[in-house]
């Protein structure tokens, strides 16, 4: 009988698996084949044992088992700076203490060891992609390649010079260099990440925009963050921002508009008419006061609403089971509706919407056959989890990112049983305890 067995790489069994598709789902004691880095079945645990053999079989009896998390909006290597200006209004935050702080010490080495510090967190916290925006994005790129994690790394743009380049046209010709050294690699993507309508004028995003018309890559900017931004642009050129971008074509299905906490309802509808996303980041728009995006609204309406933990520096945590929870009880508050954005809707965003905005869909954000193995365990059995009735509901509202105990990315095993497999955690906390010193 054993040899009729068919071989694949790894057997998770589980208590539950949550597929994320078919929508509000949930499969009991059920068991993922993973062959080649792929889903090859999701199949009742007695018939996965009496139809597969395995290299490697992880038993989790009491866990329930997700897509891995896609955290949609982050500066990665920021998460150097966190703790570092607290408790102040985004533009003081910014100007005063985040802006003279890069200028000073953002290089390719505080990229690249920044970005492992942040790879690290986001495993250990159950993600397993994340959409990254920062300078020298090629040393996050690395980062990524060196961690094993999936990746969608932003070719920023910028008006002004720093560091990293002196012209709109340098940032371009850097990060389309970029790109092609990345165009074969398997986990880490590129998106064009113009930072925000009032840091980039409208020269450099039409080209981007026409050199797009070619790439289809995402694109990935801040827009509408706060109300500030949105009075200042209307004083200044008589449009709105989103106004502005929509007369330059960049308001169509790439498009990922990263906060949004101040729409109109005709631009709500204008998001959801190009099939364009937008990604919420719920707590970093609480501590910094930036508003209240509606998510609600926009679901409704029919526009992909991904989610993001946006930058250490102002969140201070790269926690995606936290920014779930946030997510569906600030959208309750603002709409005035307990049934507004439910458990099993807070956790398709922060899955498959992300990989839907981020033009990943197809490879990952659902645990389907055929997709890619990325997957995140999280253990149900500790006691604020219990008792389990909807497996979903409990990761919504109760678990912790220190109950996330397995995590596969391509169906490597990132993290196992708690420990991180590609990230020495000693040498990692040397290497930042180095930069704290030197920035305190």
């Amino acid at each position: 009988m054993a040899k009729n067995l068919q071989p694949v790489d790894t057997l998770i069994h589980a208590r539950w698996v949550i597929p994320v598709e078919p929508e509000c789902t949930c499969l009991e004691h059920t068991s993922i084949a993973i062959l080649n880095g792929r889903i090859v079945a999701i199949l009742p645990t007695a018939e996965a044992r009496a139809h597969y053999t395995a290299r490697e079989t992880v038993e989790l009896p009491e866990h329930a088992v997700i897509p891995g998390l896609i955290n949609a909006h982050t500066h990665a290597a920021m998460s150097l700076f966190r703790g570092l200006a607290d408790d102040l209004p985004l533009r003081d935050w910014l100007t005063h203490h985040i802006w003279p702080a890069e200028g000073r010490w953002v290089n390719p080495e505080f990229v690249f060891e920044g970005t492992q510090l942040a790879i690290a967190e986001m495993l250990k916290s159950g993600t397993t992609c994340f959409n990254d925006m920062y300078f020298f994005p090629e040393a996050a790129a690395q980062a990524a390649r060196d961690l094993g994690i999936r990746a969608c790394i932003g070719l920023i743009l910028i008006d002004f010079p720093t560091a990293y380049a002196q012209t709109a046209d340098e940032y371009i010709d850097k990060g389309l260099r970029l790109h092609d050294e990345l165009r074969n690699e398997p986990l880490v993507h590129t998106a064009f990440a113009p930072h925000a309508p009032y840091s980039v004028s409208d020269g450099p995003l039409s080209r981007i925009r026409t050199v797009n018309n070619e790439l289809n890559l995402p694109l990935h900017m801040h827009v509408h963050e706060t109300a500030h931004e949105v009075d200042e642009a209307v004083a200044r050129t008589g449009k709105r921002p989103f106004e502005r971008l929509d007369s330059l074509d960049i308001v169509n299905p790439s498009f990922l508009a990263v906060h949004m906490t101040q729409l109109k309802g005709e631009e709500i509808a204008r998001l959801a008419e190009v099939g364009a996303s937008v990604v919420h980041c719920p707590e970093s728009n609480l501590k910094l006061a930036s508003g209240f995006c509606p998510a609600y609204k926009l679901l409704q309406a029919g526009v992909n609403v991904a989610l993001g933990t946006d930058g250490a520096a102002s969140n201070n945590d790269l926690d995606m089971l936290s920014e779930m929870r946030t997510t569906a009880l600030l959208a309750k508050a603002v709409s005035g509706e307990a049934t507004a954005v439910p458990a099993h809707t807070a956790l398709r965003m922060a899955t498959l919407n992300g990989a839907r905005a981020l033009g990943l869909d197809g490879e990952t954000g659902s645990l389907t056959p055929g997709k890619a193995a990325d997957i995140t365990a999280i253990d149900l059995s500790a006691l604020p989890s219990q008792p389990v009735y909807d497996p979903v509901s409990q990761i919504v509202y109760t678990a912790s990112r220190d109950q996330v105990t397995d995590v596969w990315v391509a169906g490597r095993r990132l993290l196992a049983s708690r420990m991180l497999t590609s990230v020495d955690e000693a040498v990692l906390l040397r290497q930042v305890h180095a930069w704290r010193n030197k920035i305190k």
